[in-house]
């Protein structure tokens, strides 16, 4: 996870680039955006060929503009994982 997350435009509405704090990149394809327990979420799936997912926190600036937000609680982090997966699972 990106530990300094920015407010994100990205050219492409399916892909945004990641910027880690020792300065690596990664380009993700974004795998949707879903709600749990009233906030929402995004899932992001890297191109490197890992089968990493990433998840953070989502929050929309305006129609161009969203921002990722790191979700610090590990108790949150853990039941926004096991929504997704249940989410996954129904696709």
């Amino acid at each position: 996870m990106a530990d300094d997350p920015k407010n994100y435009q990205p050219d492409d509405a399916d892909y945004i680039t990641l910027e880690f704090d020792d300065g690596e990149s990664v380009e993700c394809e974004i795998m949707g955006v879903f709600d749990y327990e009233g906030k929402e979420y995004i899932a992001l799936i890297p191109e490197d060929d890992s089968d990493d997912v990433y998840i953070y926190g989502y929050k929309e600036i305006d129609d161009d503009e969203f921002e990722l937000v790191d979700i610090d609680d590990d108790e949150e982090f853990e039941k926004v994982v096991a929504e997704f997966e249940k989410l996954a699972d129904e696709d």
